[in-house]
């Protein structure tokens, strides 16, 4: 401890006040002046005893200060480890719940109860919010495509799905823009569709197309509303374009028009290589069954979602008990 001591003696030192400094150093003249007086000048003689007790005094106060001293800056070191300690306890604490809540974020959109009850939220009329159907298309000569779709937007619900192929983006289009019907473009050919989806709930909406003639049909929740032809007869639906789901595309996969865009929810987006019986497509609307598009299935991996478009767990027929 007394090499502790000497260790912190200039710290201490400098905190003497200067009475006890100017004692010091009357002090040490004292002591010079005792050794002077030795023999010949060179020897020096024993210390009175007043003095010795006064440095000896003096000594025991330093020492007690440099040892409390030593025991503050142990507190303080202690104190500081204990600090540093919570410190790093806290900031893990706050990591591992940030870690948690990405998780749980992650399996909410990632994980749903199986793999086709999720829906597409589409909030706002922009350019930039659309889904896209990872896996495209082969050539065709009959599809038929099925949505429940949920909107409220006015005037028109936009664009739910556009399909552009090299050299016609508008190979296959569902659109209602402003106050004009419900159309479907084939080969950027013009049909008029007799469907209204735009009361805020939930609709089931089947289109079935053929080549031959051109024939199309139009059901919603279920019922056949209507049929024509002449949509784009003898045209071949051409292979390897894209799906997007909310959009229009002026070219393909993208150039999107904000006036066009889908506003609302979007889900269970299935396609089919053929014309599908009307009694299939009523077991689907009523809940009845369900049949995955054997060309688009609705599938989680299979929709990919950008610009602030957002995918959230949906089971749609509990959905339309609620909304009745």
């Amino acid at each position: 401890m007394r090499s502790s001591v000497r260790a912190y003696a200039r710290l201490v030192q400098q905190r003497w006040r200067p009475k006890q400094q100017q004692q010091l150093r009357a002090n040490l003249s004292a002591v010079a002046a005792a050794s002077a007086s030795g023999v010949g000048g060179n020897a020096v003689g024993p210390l009175p005893a007043e003095l010795r007790e006064l440095l000896k005094l003096r000594l025991g106060t330093l020492e007690g200060q440099l040892l409390r001293k030593v025991a503050e800056l142990e507190e303080e070191k202690s104190q500081l480890y204990n600090e540093t300690a919570a410190h790093r306890q806290r900031t893990e604490s706050i990591l591992t719940s940030l870690l948690d809540r990405i998780t749980e974020l992650e399996r909410s959109n990632n994980a749903f109860k199986s793999p086709e009850d999720f829906k597409v939220s589409l909030p706002l009329r922009t350019n930039y919010l659309y889904g896209r159907i990872k896996k495209s298309l082969p050539e065709m000569y009959a599809f038929t495509v099925c949505m429940w779709l949920k909107s409220s937007a006015v005037p028109g619900i936009g664009t739910p799905f556009s399909y552009g192929v090299p050299g016609q983006a508008n190979e296959i289009v569902l659109i209602e823009w402003g106050n004009n019907p419900i159309e479907l473009l084939v080969n950027d050919k013009v049909a008029q569709m007799p469907l209204s989806v735009s009361d805020g709930r939930w609709h089931h909406v089947c289109i079935t197309w053929t080549t031959r003639d051109g024939y199309w049909e139009a059901y919603q929740d279920g019922e056949r509303l209507g049929t024509g032809e002449n949509l784009a007869p003898w045209h071949p639906i051409k292979p390897g374009g894209v799906i997007i789901l909310g959009q229009e595309q002026d070219i393909v996969g993208g150039r999107f028009d904000a006036t066009q865009a889908f506003v609302g929810e979007l889900s269970h987006f299935n396609m089919w290589d053929r014309v599908l019986r009307p009694l299939d497509i009523m077991g689907m609307a009523n809940c009845s069954s369900y049949m995955p598009g054997n060309v688009v299935p609705w599938i989680d991996t299979n929709v990919e979602v950008l610009g602030g478009a957002s995918k959230a767990a949906l089971e749609i027929c509990e959905d339309r008990v609620i909304e009745s």
